[in-house]
């Protein structure tokens, strides 16, 4: 005879103690309670290789990147040039790593830096990892991309990032001292205030993409967009390519701009014109409505009664938090707070209101980092920690795949069938979990016969049903038979 068979699968969700920071709740559903790592020098970056290796590496500002591997930081730095790198003023330093996208073949990654020279430079260069040894670069592989000189001390940006169309983008600031004196976010010969584009496989050191905006043109073909002021942090969502920037602000507004995915070249983002979506210099062109009305404002601002100087951040792509997937977070360095906001539609694009998420972290975020599964990670500047971003209603496992199997579809009466239940879990995390699977009308269950591969299993002949508890580890399966 046919049976069909019903499956109902019970979760409890569990996990252990973190430890405490002074946190005030806002109206967000987010925690940076559990600290992953700790013993760093000034973090400013936290990024991965992408090749497969779940290893993240850490940006020191003095000059180090240092490798987290199976949960622990590793005693020895992938790389080390602190007596290349100017650290002393206070936005100078090691700013910046970007892995190639072929990192798992050529070994090539990029980074930025201050030099000791005078005036400083901005130094791209590019480096190889060792032959030998795949925690360790060699150091003397370096390969100087691209040079730039900083009139200041401060603004010098410093993420530099491979995007979905494979170029490596680099943010640089404005050259410094205080309301761009210089011009320099404005004026299309000067790479400072800009977001640079480079094709890193051509040319020597480096080629040109063809669509880049001023190519043909009058101005630095290198150059992808104008306008900004000091560009902390900026990434693109890897689902959808569309491109987050957090602009750091001169006396009153905190900017967050973007650029979808796909839209066109040579934006402007307005600065030294404006500051956020406010005017803040009327000299020519900024007096010009009809110039003004060509910027590209920010999706997000806050004045400095919130906060000081805005980190960009992340969107949400990972799998143990459910309920924070597409939300893109963002803080202020200063008073260490977290904000988020969600695309909640493409075209034109628009965003929801900004949400305070959480307020008086005591900590000066420095960064946020994405490792190669998407989780999020906040970067404790001066503490020099490393804490998860995750959800306060904790992680989610996914059992969506469990699945039971009769040893036959049909059977004769008399003859004997075996189910196999398979618990698997797809989830990041490992789940305490129940299994709960009443015996069909018509059929009996054989004393003693129910086994699994770990867990408790039993027969519970008063309701005439197979249960099960245990835990399914992540990604793994729990069979019960």
């Amino acid at each position: 005879m046919k049976r069909i068979i019903s499956l109902l699968v019970l979760l409890v969700l569990v996990w252990g103690p973190v430890e405490k920071i002074p946190v005030v709740r806002a109206a967000g559903n987010i925690t940076i309670q559990t600290i992953y790592a700790s013993g760093f020098s000034n973090p400013v970056q936290l990024t991965h290789a992408g090749d497969g290796t779940g290893r993240m590496f850490v940006v020191e500002k003095v000059g180090r990147i240092r490798i987290i591997q199976n949960d622990g930081v590793l005693s020895t730095p992938f790389l080390n040039i602190s007596t290349l790198v100017r650290s002393s003023c206070g936005e100078c330093g090691l700013l910046g790593v970007a892995f190639h996208p072929d990192f798992e073949i050529n070994g090539y990654f990029y980074i930025n830096y201050n030099d000791y020279s005078s005036p400083m430079n901005t130094v791209i260069a590019r480096y190889t990892v060792s032959a030998g040894n795949a925690n360790l670069a060699d150091p003397a592989s370096r390969k100087v991309i691209l040079t730039i000189a900083q009139p200041y001390e401060n603004h010098n940006g410093g993420q530099l990032f491979f995007g979905p169309d494979g170029y490596l983008y680099i943010g640089m600031g404005d050259g410094g001292s205080g309301g761009d004196p210089q011009n320099n976010a404005q004026n299309v010969e000067s790479l400072l205030g800009k977001m640079l584009r480079l094709d890193v496989n051509t040319g020597d050191p480096y080629g040109i993409p063809a669509d880049n905006p001023l190519v043909g043109k009058p101005g630095r073909d290198e150059i992808w967009a104008i306008g900004l002021r000091n560009p902390w942090r900026f990434s693109f969502d890897r689902l959808n390519g569309d491109l987050y920037m957090g602009d750091v602000g001169q006396n009153l507004w905190e900017e967050i701009s973007f650029q979808a995915a796909g839209t066109a070249n040579g934006k402007n983002f307005g600065w030294r014109c404006m500051e956020g979506s406010h005017l803040y210099n009327s000299s020519p062109p900024c007096n010009n409505p009809a110039f003004l009305s060509t910027l590209t404002l920010p999706i997000a601002e806050y004045s400095h009664n919130e906060g000081v100087s805005v980190t960009g951040g992340f969107v949400y792509r990972g799998s143990i938090f459910p309920d924070l997937y597409g939300k893109y977070y963002y803080a202020d360095f200063g008073r260490g707070r977290i904000w988020s906001l969600t695309k909640v539609q493409d075209s034109p694009p628009a965003f929801s209101a900004p949400v305070l998420e959480l307020d008086n972290t005591g900590i000066n975020i420095g960064a946020f980092g994405e490792d190669e599964f998407g989780e999020l990670y906040v970067l404790d500047f001066y503490g020099g920690k490393i804490r998860k971003l995750e959800s306060t209603a904790g992680p989610a496992g996914d059992l969506l795949d469990s699945s039971m199997t009769p040893s036959t579809r049909s059977a004769d009466p008399d003859e004997t069938v075996t189910f196999h239940i398979f618990a698997r879990n797809n989830g990041g995390v490992a789940l305490t979990a129940g299994v709960v699977n009443p015996i069909p009308s018509g059929v009996s269950y054989q004393l003693g016969s129910v086994t699994a591969s770990s867990g408790s299993a039993t027969f519970n002949s008063g309701a005439g049903q197979i249960e099960w508890n245990g835990s399914v580890p992540a990604n793994a399966s729990v069979t019960i038979s």
